[in-house]
């Protein structure tokens, strides 16, 4: 279904596949950029419904639901090109910001505009068709990676681009709104049924060999001597894994001391119930639970690969990813040296300085690639 569009103004298109999982708030997160300045944001959704709590934390000027399903603009689909191309002639736009290759393919054969593409995964120019499209429009293509390991990435898969054409730009958060909506730590332990008492190293994310959670129970279960009595391993998630990691856990008799929580709603409200977060993933693209846990005042272990450890770069405590051994030390060292009590501070400043909506705004209008489209005027 389409909305009414406007009478022209100046606008950016935001492209974005869909709204489901982390991506509304990533059209969030891009709508922000624009706070305070002559520009409006017009965000379109290909996929999902109209929604009316999703249309307000697009953070847009316009949202658009277009209500395909994901089958329905699988190839080349041209009546979603034909939409997005009557929305692009509605609009005086500056230029597209598309997230996921398919909302870039679409905005780029739907429209003349240049166009941002955001990507938030590793392998998305693996394959050559991609590689060949991509070079097709170079012209009026330039990429963001999340991260400079996502950037990485990109860069090595299409040499001959100009490195100025591929540039990262990091996830980040509301820091206010995330510390706002935490539930307190006794609520938060209340809510989730663990001990008012006990030291509890908590993880999320799905129960998927990508997240590594069995190196992370190993590593519990050789670090928990070392650990306060009592302590916990809280697991907050689902996935294919769960009876295997169950069976991990009672095969290292640690099942008494590991709490898998289930998927939860707005999981990031319950972080204060934890005292530390480890993240264990294989190449994390980024990591938004960790700036959750940064906001939530936590102290923060990560596997040594793909973006996460830009994001605890100074601030938290990294091993090599698989190296049970090696997380078992941080969790320990973590445990015996205690959390300062100026550490949440510490935590909320990094935020603000490196991943918030502030910082990521000032470092998108110092982009090369904006001083290169100039000729657009696009704010």
């Amino acid at each position: 279904m389409l909305a009414a569009v406007p009478t022209k103004s100046r606008t950016v298109l935001q492209l974005c596949h869909g709204y489901d999982g982390p991506f509304l708030d990533c059209a969030r997160q891009y709508a922000r950029l624009f706070r305070g300045t002559p520009c409006k944001v017009s965000t379109v959704y290909l996929t999902g419904a109209p929604d009316e709590k999703t249309a307000r934390g697009s953070a847009s000027d316009e949202v658009i639901f277009l209500d395909y399903r994901s089958a329905d603009i699988r190839g080349l689909k041209l009546k979603a090109l034909r939409d997005v191309r009557r929305i692009a002639g509605s609009h005086d736009f500056a230029f597209c910001i598309a997230h996921r290759f398919k909302s870039i393919y679409t905005a780029l054969l739907g429209t003349d505009l240049p166009v941002i593409g955001v990507h938030h995964a590793f392998g998305d120019y693996a394959r050559l068709p991609r590689r060949l499209f991509a070079q097709a429009f170079r012209k009026r293509l330039r990429l963001l990676g999340v991260s400079d390991a996502v950037r990485a990435d990109m860069r090595a898969a299409l040499p001959r681009w100009p490195a100025s054409h591929i540039e990262t730009l990091y996830n980040r958060i509301d820091v206010a709104a995330v510390q706002a909506e935490a539930l307190p730590r006794e609520a938060a332990r209340a809510a989730l049924g663990l001990p008012a008492q006990a030291w509890i190293v908590g993880n999320v994310g799905r129960l998927h060999p990508d997240k590594d959670q069995a190196t992370l129970c190993s590593a519990f279960a050789a670090a928990l001597p070392g650990l306060p009595a009592g302590s916990l391993l809280a697991i907050m998630g689902s996935g294919r894994l769960e009876n295997a990691l169950k069976a991990q856990a009672a095969s290292l008799r640690i099942q008494d001391a590991v709490r898998f929580l289930g998927q939860l709603a707005d999981g990031r409200r319950y972080f204060k119930a934890f005292d530390a977060f480890a993240l264990s993933s294989d190449r994390e693209p980024f990591g938004m639970v960790l700036l959750e846990a940064l906001a939530a005042g936590l102290p923060v272990i990560c596997s040594d690969c793909g973006g996460g450890r830009e994001v605890v770069a100074g601030i938290g405590d990294v091993f090599p990813f698989g190296d049970t051994a090696a997380l078992a030390q941080c969790l320990m060292r973590l445990a015996e040296r205690g959390v300062p009590a100026d550490y949440p501070k510490q935590a909320e400043a990094h935020l603000q300085r490196r991943f918030s909506d502030e910082a990521a705004a000032r470092a998108f209008w110092r982009l090369p690639m904006l001083a290169q489209w100039a000729r657009y005027a696009p704010c």
